[in-house]
């Protein structure tokens, strides 16, 4: 996706666009596999926090059953708390047609927070809630006004601080030569455009593509290994993911975190392997996507490298974060769209998850009803109706977040003002 002849006329330069991934853990597992250029230029949304976001009735209210009893609740409320500290107090927050201040946020989840601990029935919650809360529904005004429930997680991969034969494949930190331009600087119409690409001495140019940085011997003298990985394709879905953890060969673990990208698209290789008849389209998921892959080796390289956009890591002494900063909750983080729902705010959805049996296969599917945090984002979770749920890591959290693909319903809630 190449910038418009407009920005190239404004800055002179023919560079990608950057879409940025969402700085952590950042894509949902399935998405990205099976939609086709679900990372396109992102332009103004047409829906809006005030079109989407509707005030409910209580006789439109859910049940409120939190299907984990409330577990890494209080958790998951104090990161948004220390989030919401972080920024002005009179900082606005849209609900529907209602604005909050991010005093009023704070207020509202602690107040949350301290009922909960007693783990309250739902009656007793609901009662709670109906008093003292104001619920806002999500409908986008289309026939089928559910939202898409993806699922994404954290993975866990062996690795070395040296090149080995057996840990050959490089998990690379930012390159010295990879440069970023602010467009908003050249003009105010180009307000949150920025772009990614390398200086040639005369000019700025796109930044190598994932074949080209795979087949550069010395791209390590631009960018230095955090570590080395033993299986290119668990290096791979760490890019898709963005955030995750190296166990290495002396017994210490790294975490590492999104960078930066080499401002190239992304290109699903999941779509490309239902176009060529790899595999059937009611089949895809990461571990089908995977299997394929081990299985073909030989194809691996030109399947994988169909997809040009480059992750660059660095290093973290925790997490994963999302993108307000602090660290994720499994079961609790929600990713949104940022540009239509307020961040760090309290939610309840109500969706399926998937049962995991024996062997470690989806054996079913059951209801799935919580409440989480907003905490999140990412260049898949575009508009009104998609939320990506953050699983944690492990086996799991893996095949959970794979297979995760279900309609739901997405609600939020804020404490009434004083003068209601």
């Amino acid at each position: 996706m190449t910038i418009s002849a407009r920005i190239v006329s404004a800055a002179y330069v023919h560079i990608w666009k950057m879409n940025r991934y969402r700085p952590t853990v950042f894509i949902c597992a399935v998405l990205f596999f099976f939609i086709p250029a679900c990372e396109v230029a992102i332009d103004p949304p047409s829906l809006t926090v005030e079109s989407v976001v509707i005030q409910a009735a209580p006789s439109e209210y859910p049940e409120f059953e939190d299907d984990c009893l409330y577990d890494d609740l209080e958790h998951g409320i104090l990161q948004s708390i220390s989030y919401l500290k972080r920024i002005p107090l009179n900082k606005d927050f849209v609900f529907g047609k209602d604005r909050f201040n991010a005093a009023h946020m704070i207020k509202s989840l602690e107040f949350f927070s301290k009922f909960v601990q007693s783990k309250p029935s739902g009656n007793c919650l609901k009662s709670f809630i109906q008093s003292n809360y104001l619920v806002y529904r999500v409908d986008d005004g289309s026939k089928t006004p559910q939202v898409l429930f993806t699922g994404y997680y954290e993975p866990i991969l062996k690795g070395s601080l040296t090149e080995t034969v057996e840990y050959r494949f490089p998990l690379y930190s930012r390159p010295d030569d990879l440069i970023t331009i602010d467009l908003s600087q050249f003009s105010p119409r180009f307000k949150g455009e920025t772009l990614i690409g390398r200086y040639t001495g005369r000019t700025i140019v796109p930044y190598y593509d994932r074949s080209e940085i795979k087949q550069t011997a010395s791209f390590r003298d631009r960018a230095r290994p955090i570590a080395w990985v033993k299986d290119p394709i668990d290096l791979f879905f760490l890019h898709i993911q963005g955030s995750g953890k190296i166990v290495l060969d002396n017994g210490e673990t790294v975490n590492v975190h999104y960078d930066i990208t080499n401002g190239r698209p992304y290109r699903s290789i999941g779509n490309l392997l239902m176009e060529k008849g790899k595999i059937d389209r009611s089949r895809i998921s990461m571990q089908t996507i995977a299997a394929y892959l081990r299985e073909n080796p030989q194809e691996a390289d030109r399947i994988l490298n169909h997809n040009p956009r480059y992750v660059f890591f660095k290093k973290e002494s925790e997490g994963p974060f999302g993108s307000l900063g602090v660290p994720l909750t499994p079961g609790r983080s929600i990713a949104l769209d940022r540009r239509i729902f307020p961040p760090a705010s309290l939610a309840f959805i109500e969706t399926k998850k998937p049962v995991i049996g024996g062997k470690d296969r989806v054996c079913g599917w059951t209801n799935l009803s919580r409440f989480v945090l907003n905490q999140d984002t990412g260049g898949a979770i575009q508009g009104a109706g998609r939320a990506d749920l953050f699983w944690g890591s492990g086996t799991e959290a893996e095949i959970s977040a794979g297979m995760m693909q279900q309609m739901g319903d997405l609600y939020f809630l804020v404490l009434k003002p004083d003068d209601m």
